[in-house]
């Protein structure tokens, strides 16, 4: 029943300890017990899969001085505090502290076997939420797929994460090449309906009879992709080519299902690199209940550094697929990259990057008549604001030493190696770009 959490007992009286440990191992649960607050706590790992179920008047650190040091460690920790007859007003301070609740003694066993099992169901899914996330900012499975450390990838991650638990049919738009349908994956793949049937459809391309029978049914052996989704999801690329006919079978259908939906739609719309929005176009019933959970993927301009990253990413693969090496890139290339319009986003960098491998195997080529390829332009020295290349140089150099000092705690010596720069150079561009050693100290 609760194989994997455990419940942690502490109670300066044996007798005590033991009569709730046997109780509770009778219920099916995993005990271990503490004759002391200082002995918990140098027991009890942060992140406890399980419970705390502690007397509240202990020789030494007593039940309150405890609750308040796991609080501080970890708030969300289920902790059931044991009072006294008649110690109500220390039970109220408790549950203010943090305390998940409270028993009286003499207390019914079977009251606190009821605590016990919804104190772990709350730190089932609080461990589970936290598993979830570190998979976000640790990049396994699917998450592995949304490389980028920015600001708006690490709020696209946690988007993602919020809404993919949430019951609500989602809309998603972008720009052509975000990888939107890479997120309507990974929204599934963190949801409810994990395991369940991800069916994927474009709505473009195809005549308002063949969009009814595919979604609906025409009364053939096909089975309509609404009931191929059936308790899963239903990821409907270019929502906006739905006719509007179709869209008012489409509204009527999700709100047949009730709430929670059994059947969830993910829609994507790639209006946005056209000037216009989804909301021009579909009806407003329809765009309202999509767009109450909505996603708008960030272009691949407003990553900043994570263009970078990207593009070493995508030249590792493609080097490895051609058995070669991929290229070192200058710091004036890495700039050309990062000022670069990308209107093709993640699509068009891993194209370029895929090309800089094969330029490499020949030995030959320049990342920026890659660019420039793409770009149809003939003006390498110029980003496409008008800026001198020399800023964005200048602004690579900046984030490289950043990068360098972060990683080594600011060790002045391990960043001149790496970099291979003296220290009078280093001093004079730390200096010029507003850096100081100190900043980087016990990071």
């Amino acid at each position: 029943m609760a194989a994997q959490m455990k419940i942690a007992i502490v109670d300066d009286e044996h007798d005590m300890r033991q009569s709730i440990s046997q109780w509770l191992a009778l219920s099916g649960y995993e005990t271990e017990t503490f004759g002391s607050a200082e002995e918990a706590l140098k027991t009890l790992p942060t992140d406890y899969a399980g419970v705390v179920v502690s007397d509240i008047k202990m020789p030494g650190m007593d039940g309150m001085a405890f609750l308040k040091r796991l609080m501080a460690a970890d708030s969300a920790l289920p902790v059931i505090m044991i009072t006294g007859h008649g110690d109500v007003p220390m039970a109220v301070e408790a549950m203010r502290v943090g305390a998940f609740d409270f028993l009286e003694k003499p207390f019914n066993p079977e009251r606190m076997t009821d605590l016990v099992k919804r104190a772990i169901s709350r730190r089932r899914l609080t461990l589970d939420n936290r598993a979830l996330r570190r998979e976000l900012s640790d990049g396994t499975g699917i998450m592995r797929k949304l490389v980028g450390s920015s600001p708006v990838m690490e709020r696209l991650r946690e988007d993602i994460l919020d809404l993919g638990q949430a019951d609500g049919h989602v809309l998603i738009d972008g720009e052509t090449g975000t990888g939107k349908t890479l997120v309507a994956h990974a929204l599934h793949a963190v949801g409810a309906k994990t395991g369940r049937k991800f069916v994927l459809f474009s709505c473009a391309g195809q005549d308002e009879e063949t969009l009814s029978g595919r979604l609906f049914g025409a009364g053939g052996e096909d089975i309509p992709l609404l009931e191929q989704a059936r308790g899963g999801t239903l990821v409907l690329e270019d929502i906006d080519a739905l006719p509007g006919a179709l869209q008012a079978r489409l509204l009527t259908w999700m709100n047949e299902q009730g709430t929670p939906a059994e059947t969830r739609i993910i829609a994507i719309s790639n209006l946005s690199a056209q000037g216009r929005t989804v909301e021009d176009v579909l009806r407003p019933d329809l765009y309202y209940r999509l767009a109450a959970m909505k996603i708008t993927l960030p272009p691949l301009r407003a990553r900043g550094e994570d263009i970078l990253t990207l593009f070493a990413r995508f030249s590792e693969q493609a080097a490895e697929e051609y058995g070669c090496d991929a290229p070192e890139i200058s710091a004036q290339e890495a700039a050309q990259l990062l000022q670069a319009p990308w209107p093709g986003n993640i699509r068009q960098l891993t194209n370029v990057a895929e090309r800089a491998v094969m330029q490499n195997r020949r030995g030959s080529g320049k990342i920026s008549s890659l660019l420039m390829a793409d770009e149809e332009t003939d003006e390498p020295g110029m980003t496409t604001e008008g800026k001198p290349l020399k800023e964005y140089v200048e602004a690579f150099e900046r984030m490289l030493i950043d990068n360098t000092m972060r990683r080594h705690r600011g060790s002045i010596v391990a960043v001149m190696d790496e970099l291979c720069l003296p220290r009078r150079t280093l001093n004079e561009k730390m200096a010029k770009y507003g850096l100081s050693r100190s900043d980087y100290l016990g990071g």
